[in-house]
């Protein structure tokens, strides 16, 4: 019994000593780069919990009642195309994208589990699929089962965080919290229920696409954490802010070799020209086409807003940097906002409300039903468009190229955008790859020592790095400092670039200040895979 207890205890150290993966609600329209960043979370779903992936609406998509009920708000992109009130909005009779992906990764799950035991079967992943707020954009006025399984999340008592992806608009994340007020506002136990949600919930979303964060949710819950981030460039603009040697990453030919050509989860994806439309005679999406100017789109209806592309090349996945700073590659960018990841950094904007004609839509009390703004019951006039009608083809954006992006995007870009895209390759060759040895696997890197030292100004900070790999690929190291991270804002110089090497902390360092050293490994595979390990040296 003695030594029974002995293991039982030794076992149940050994599990708390391991790192808790984060756990995620996705939460998605129908948009086409949300389809290609689930397709992408599908394949990193090893290194962190699913707990939901949740139907959401959003500004560019709603589903509408089915009773006649339409909606209206000025500036949308239906009044640009001089159309609407509409009983619904680029929403396919038969939505199941999501459900479509999760099929397809059941097709090669089996592939998936021989490169890492970690994924969760195909069953696990189709219970956490649920319909959320979709009804009209903005309206968070019925409890759904994507709004009930966030909240039960936020209310179990699992520790947090609990983070939640917003792809499109934040209503079912909005309901959830609305719920919990109804429920809890009354009672005795609302402030520690208050104060849990808040500590708990942190919301990264891809923008305010519905308002209701602005709206309800920051007014409301200002405790509640939202990462806005200022991320490595993965949409629909991404070649404008590629370094040279990366555009590659978006070519047609390395496209097709390494991401359509991939099996199951490859075939889903979307790329330009591929005769594919997410709902039929959507004249926003003319994607699929390929062959034609953009004067040419435009005079066959569609909505031009950014140039056509070579046919079988990069689309997007703008809602991808949501989710990068989740997985398990090191730069642990998860536990602090302000940490770089692929993902991006967090920055603290005003988040723009989406509003009539541009004006900011009205803060919500608590109280507030949450019903969608801009709705009329079927046949009445009230919310009948009075803008001028666009012409058929919407506003042009011309052939004069893509709008630039910021230089903490760029900068993004091109620390981590080879790195991310070369790992997506390896992930889906691993889809269509039975055997272990006939796929390239991430390095291991690791920093000798605790992952936080203290250190004086002048003084020389000796570091130590192990590199790994299992299969057996040479590893190339090189150590950089995490500027953004950190908050001693100068320069450090390191003295060699191997797995040895020194710095000497600045005098000008001050008490408190913190110094983020990365250890970045590469290895010679094919794909090349990059792997990290951050060390954080805080000032005595």
């Amino acid at each position: 019994m003695t030594f029974r207890v002995t293991v039982l205890i030794f076992v149940a150290l050994i599990a708390s000593a391991q790192p808790r993966r984060p756990r995620v609600v996705i939460t998605a329209d129908p948009e086409l780069d949300d389809n290609n960043t689930l397709i992408r979370a599908m394949l990193y779903s090893s290194d962190f919990e699913i707990e939901g992936l949740v139907y959401a609406s959003s500004t560019f998509h709603w589903k509408g009642d089915g009773k006649g009920t339409t909606q209206y708000i000025p500036g949308r992109e239906y009044t640009r195309l001089g159309l609407c009130p509409c009983t619904s909005w680029r929403w396919a009779s038969d939505e199941h994208f999501i459900d479509n992906i999760i099929d397809a990764y059941a097709n090669v799950y089996v592939n998936l589990k021989v490169h890492n035991p970690n994924y969760p079967s195909p069953a696990e992943v189709r219970s956490k699929i649920k319909w959320g707020n979709v009804t009209f954009e903005g309206d968070y006025s019925q409890d759904t089962e994507g709004s009930d399984l966030i909240k039960s999340l936020l209310l179990d008592r699992q520790p947090g965080p609990l983070y939640v992806t917003a792809q499109g608009g934040q209503s079912t994340i909005a309901r959830a919290l609305k719920s919990i007020h109804d429920q809890y506002a009354n009672t005795p136990q609302w402030e520690a229920i208050r104060d849990k949600v808040s500590m708990k919930l942190i919301v990264i979303p891809s923008g305010d696409q519905d308002g209701t964060y602005a709206r309800y949710i920051q007014p409301n819950w200002p405790e509640v954490t939202e990462r806005q981030l200022s991320t490595m460039d993965f949409g629909y603009f991404v070649r404008n802010g590629l370094a040279p040697e990366d555009q590659v990453y978006v070519s047609a030919a390395w496209t097709r070799e390494n991401i359509s050509s991939r099996g199951a989860l490859g075939a889903l994806y979307r790329v330009w020209g591929d005769g594919k439309q997410m709902v039929k005679g959507d004249r926003t999406d003319y994607f699929g086409l390929s062959g034609y100017t953009a004067d040419q789109l435009r005079k066959m209806g569609y909505m031009v807003w950014m140039p056509p592309q070579e046919r079988g090349s990069f689309l997007g996945e703008g809602d991808t940097p949501t989710f990068l700073n989740l997985l398990d590659n090191g730069l642990r960018a998860y536990e602090d906002g302000h940490w770089s990841g692929w993902g991006g950094i967090n920055r603290s904007p005003t988040v723009p409300t989406l509003g009539l004609g541009g004006a900011p839509l009205p803060r919500a009390t608590a109280e507030d039903p949450g019903v969608a703004i801009g709705l009329a019951p079927a046949g009445s006039t009230a919310n009948e468009n009075s803008t001028a009608r666009a012409g058929p083809g919407g506003p042009a954006t011309g052939d004069a190229g893509l709008p630039p992006i910021s230089s903490t995007n760029a900068a993004a870009n091109a620390r981590f955008f080879a790195a991310a895209q070369n790992d997506f390759a390896a992930r889906l060759k691993w889809s269509v790859t039975p055997k272990f040895s006939d796929a390239n696997h991430e390095p291991k890197v690791r920093i000798k020592g605790p992952p936080e030292i203290s250190a004086r100004p002048g003084s020389t900070v000796r570091l130590e790095g192990e590199a790994s790999d299992p299969d057996h690929n040479t590893v190339m190291v090189t150590w950089w400092q995490d500027n953004a991270a950190g908050t001693y804002y100068g320069a450090i110089r390191f003295s060699d670039q191997a797995l040895s090497t020194t710095f000497r902390v600045p005098n000008d360092a001050q008490p408190g200040q913190t110094i983020h050293v990365i250890l970045e490994g590469t290895d010679n595979g094919r794909p090349p895979l990059t792997r990290y390990q951050r060390l954080i040296v805080r000032i005595q």
